[in-house]
């Protein structure tokens, strides 16, 4: 029998991992599952490439990671597909418009060495908000005097993160920069955590997008692609698959999109949206 399903896409944090930041064993028996099967499993997230990479590698097979939000798409073994950068120029003028969120700005290049992050000053908000996700990358952050200066070449985003009342200013400052059509902004977002993550990405630019072009390289169609999330930045990935699945620990707004909703991350949600699907 055909299966319905060719390509499954799932989100690391929230979805994959649990609230431990671990797969679960079922998770990782039902992705392997799929994968033996012949069925693609693509993760997708708004973690960079080396961040998410030793998720990606604990699942135990080699498969294509669709990172920062859709600006890069690489495989575990290093190929690389696709890489949509935001413009120097814009950039810069992003950081130039919140230059009063400053404390909370990341921008991040697309290299594996320090430089890959790069922040201006000390950052104190950063440290206060995600302070964890600091001393992980610490190897890759570079701190600068001037964040203008730092964007000598096209950088994969420019990152806001902080307490959510915060990141709502920042939002709101971000929409009066007249940056329409130039740039995309998504948004993760964990109440519980009093957290937002703002990525400014290329226009267009989304896990979606992302999506579309690895799909139409391999010949899938889009009713046979399974999409997985619990967060803002999944929207368009969710709207974009044929079988959507939201989380149960996403927030009740999301789970108001008719998607199908599976159990939370911590009682392994993707092995059960699989087996939903007789997978």
């Amino acid at each position: 029998m055909k299966l319905p399903v060719r390509l499954i896409a799932v989100d690391i944090d929230g979805t994959l991992l649990d609230s431990r930041f671990q797969v679960s064993d079922k998770n990782r028996a039902a992705l392997r599952r799929a994968h033996d099967m012949g069925i693609d499993v693509v993760l997708t997230t708004g973690r960079r490439f080396a961040f998410a990479l030793p998720v990606a590698r604990e699942l135990g097979f080699d498969l294509w990671l669709i990172s920062s939000n859709g600006a890069i798409t690489k495989s575990t073994r290093g190929e690389l597909f696709y890489r949509d950068l935001l413009p120097a120029s814009v950039a810069r003028r992003v950081v130039a418009h919140m230059a009063a969120f400053r404390g909370s700005t990341v921008v991040t290049f697309d290299l594996e060495e320090r430089g890959a992050l790069v922040i201006e000053g000390a950052a104190e908000e950063l440290n206060a908000s995600v302070s964890r996700w600091m001393e992980k990358n610490a190897e890759f952050i570079q701190q600068v005097s001037s964040l203008e200066q730092a964007i000598t070449t096209d950088p994969v985003q420019v990152m806001f993160c902080g307490r959510i009342p915060r990141m709502n200013e920042a939002e709101t400052e971000l929409a009066g920069g007249g940056f329409n059509g130039e740039i995309t902004v998504l948004k993760t977002q964990y109440e519980a955590r009093n957290l937002c993550i703002m990525d400014v990405l290329n226009g267009n630019c989304t896990k979606a997008h992302a999506l579309q072009r690895w799909i139409a390289h391999r010949g899938i169609r889009r009713s046979e692609v399974m999409a997985i999330g619990d967060n803002y930045n999944d929207v368009e990935m969710l709207e974009f698959a044929g079988i959507p699945f939201i989380m149960e620990n996403a927030c009740e707004e999301l789970k108001q999109n008719g998607w199908r909703i599976t159990l939370t991350n911590d009682q392994s949600g993707v092995a059960a949206a699989l087996e939903a699907m007789g997978i």
